[in-house]
Order: structure tokens, then C-alpha cells, then sequence
């Protein structure tokens, strides 16, 4: 029942979503949580965009995706995300729409720690505000998340790095969803988690920085009180889950 209503609620709050018009709308997630995707989904069905842009698929693995659905499941599988199965509910939705991939392969997060996201990303680093150097405020925060999201288990002198990482992987974010307006036309969809999807530093600022002219929202489905700056938030049962630090912190 509690599914039902949330999904029944969602109908009504995407019918008046569809409205505003964006060209891009980035739709954030708890990557765990299936009723965050039921909600990506109705929302996804209710916008039907030209394309829809993926944290989670590669641009190869997209690509083989849009051209062989029935393949998806397979390409899924050992990937590192959660079961397929939570995601389903996304890509029986998506009708005609393209599927882009935008995952970056470990050997490019690994080059980034090591060079730098303004080296790796290329001559358009400066459009996607990667040449520059964040303020010594933001930066301290982000490192303090990032070492909060690693359950205070990496050394501090990593964590740094760990933003590159993230900043970087934004900016790709931005880059793809951008490329994908320019193919197929409005609207465009984001799928990616809730730290990518806030409009302080993840990819809607990457794409109001890259593409001045481009309307872009943000919607988080949240559990519990949103804990960051978003367009707008849809509040979703907690996942049942285990601690993911029990394992890093018990003696």
C-alpha cells in the first residue's frame, strides 16, 4: 500500500513536473532504494525524453544497450550497481528514448587521481569550470563528505583526490547530457545519484556553467529531510540495508 500511494502521489507531482519545460532534467537517486527508481521511472514515462543519460553505463555499453535492449540485463551485471532488477522499472520506461552512457572507465578515474580532472576531460576543462581551483571553504567541505562517504576509513591526504574524482565525473555528467540535447532535442533525462544531482556543484552547475542558454532542473528522491540543495525533492521509504561501515569499523 505504502508503495501504491507513493506511486500514485508521484503521478500527480510529474503531470505538473512535465510542465516547467526544461531542456535537461536531472533525475537523482538513492542507488539502493527501489522506490527511488519506481519514481524515476513515472517520471521518466510522464517527461518522455529524447534520451535519457546514465551514472551507470559506459558509452560502449550504452551504445550496444539502445541498439539491443533484451541485452541489458547482461551488460548490467558486474558492473558494481545494485541488481538489475531495481533499474528495470527505469528502462521499461523509457519508450523511444536513446540510452547514453556516461560511466567513465576505471582506468580514466584513475588517470584523473593521478593528473587531474582538467587534464583528462581536455580542451574544453576550462568551459566545465575544471581549470579552476575551488574555494578553500568548498573544497574542505567536499573532502570532509568524501571522507565521511568513505566511513572515515581512507587516509585524509586521499580525499582530495576523491573530489577530483567527483568533479570530473560531473563535468562528464554534463558533457553527455549536453551532447545528447544536441542530438536528439529536448527534453534529455539524467540518471545518477543524489550527490551528482545537487545544484551547488554537480552537474546542473556543470551544465548552467558549460551551456548558459540550456534550462536544466534537479529532482532528488530523498530519504528523509534533503541534506543538500536540489530544484526539487520527492520523499522516499529508507531502503532496508545493512551499515555499509559495520565491516570497516568493527574491531
Amino acid at each position: 500500500m505504502l508503495r501504491l500511494a507513493l506511486l500514485l502521489s508521484l503521478t500527480t507531482a510529474t503531470a505538473a513536473f512535465a510542465d516547467v519545460g526544461a531542456d535537461i532534467v536531472v533525475l537523482g537517486e538513492v542507488h539502493d532504494n527501489a522506490d527511488a527508481h519506481l519514481g524515476q521511472a513515472e517520471m521518466i514515462a510522464d517527461l518522455r525524453p529524447t534520451a535519457v543519460v546514465f551514472e551507470m553505463l559506459t558509452a560502449e555499453q550504452a551504445a550496444e544497450a539502445d541498439t539491443d535492449r533484451a541485452a541489458i540485463p547482461t551488460l548490467w551485471a558486474g558492473g558494481g550497481w545494485p541488481d538489475y532488477s531495481l533499474y528495470a522499472p527505469i528502462f521499461d520506461a523509457l519508450g523511444s528514448a536513446r540510452i547514453v552512457g556516461a560511466a567513465a572507465p576505471r582506468a580514466d578515474i584513475q588517470a584523473v587521481y593521478a593528473d587531474g580532472a582538467a587534464a583528462l576531460f581536455g580542451p574544453e576543462a576550462a568551459r566545465y569550470g575544471l581549470a579552476t581551483a575551488l574555494p578553500a571553504e568548498e573544497q574542505a567541505a567536499r573532502e570532509q563528505m568524501q571522507f565521511d562517504a568513505h566511513c572515515e576509513a581512507m587516509p585524509r591526504d586521499l580525499m582530495a583526490g576523491m573530489v577530483e574524482i567527483q568533479r570530473y565525473r560531473d563535468a562528464v555528467f554534463a558533457r553527455a547530457a549536453l551532447d545528447a540535447l544536441a542530438a536528439y532535442g529536448p527534453p534529455v533525462a539524467v540518471i545518477a545519484g543524489n550527490g551528482h544531482a545537487r545544484t551547488d556543484w554537480g552537474v546542473p552547475a556543470a551544465i548552467r556553467r558549460a551551456a548558459p542558454g540550456v534550462t536544466v532542473t534537479s529532482i532528488a528522491f530523498v530519504e528523509g529531510d534533503a541534506d543538500a540543495p536540489f530544484d526539487d525533492t520527492r520523499t522516499i521509504p529508507p531502503a532496508k540495508r545493512e551499515d555499509p561501515c559495520a565491516s570497516l569499523t568493527s574491531k
